[in-house]
């Protein structure tokens, strides 16, 4: 696969589209994650990041909460933002994708005046986060049935 791909906001219905449709991909088809979990009334208001090959084909994606919908995944902190829904479809992997992702959704952050993102990652990403720059904070918790840990980036 080419490495040649681009990171945007997902502004237009096909764009919001592709997200979903990499989320389903990575999250309901080969995690198991019940549909019913995976979307959610956040993704009405999230802004959505999308990584795309030259082609076209979407090859990941990620979204950013900001303001009320952050607050309660940040500690009521409403100047952080929530990164969630960290996607990469399996033929992108190892692309540095998720890098490229992870860095949009912090530009979207600063964009819009936050200073500090914060992110629920699944414990086996922990190094990939950290190396990014998130530093993990409080106990493990389960999210769809899947242990987490909640970290933090300054920006």
């Amino acid at each position: 696969m080419s490495a040649a791909y681009s990171v945007r906001v997902a502004r237009a219905a096909e764009d919001r589209e592709a997200c979903f449709a990499v989320r389903r991909e990575v999250f309901v088809v080969e995690q198991g994650v019940p549909q019913e979990l995976e979307y959610d009334t956040y993704d009405a208001t999230a802004v959505h990041v999308l990584a795309v090959r030259e082609d076209g084909l979407p090859l990941g994606t990620g979204r950013l909460l900001h303001g009320a919908d952050a607050v309660g995944k940040t500690g009521a902190d409403a100047s952080v933002g929530s990164l969630g829904r960290l996607a990469v479809s399996e033929a992108a992997r190892g692309l540095g994708v998720g890098a490229a992702l992870v860095r949009g959704i912090e530009e979207a952050a600063r964009e819009r005046g936050l200073t500090a993102v914060d992110l629920h990652a699944q414990t086996h990403a922990l190094g990939f986060y950290e190396r990014l720059g998130y530093v993990a904070y409080g106990p493990e918790f389960p999210d769809a049935d899947m242990p987490h840990r909640a970290m933090r980036r300054v920006l």
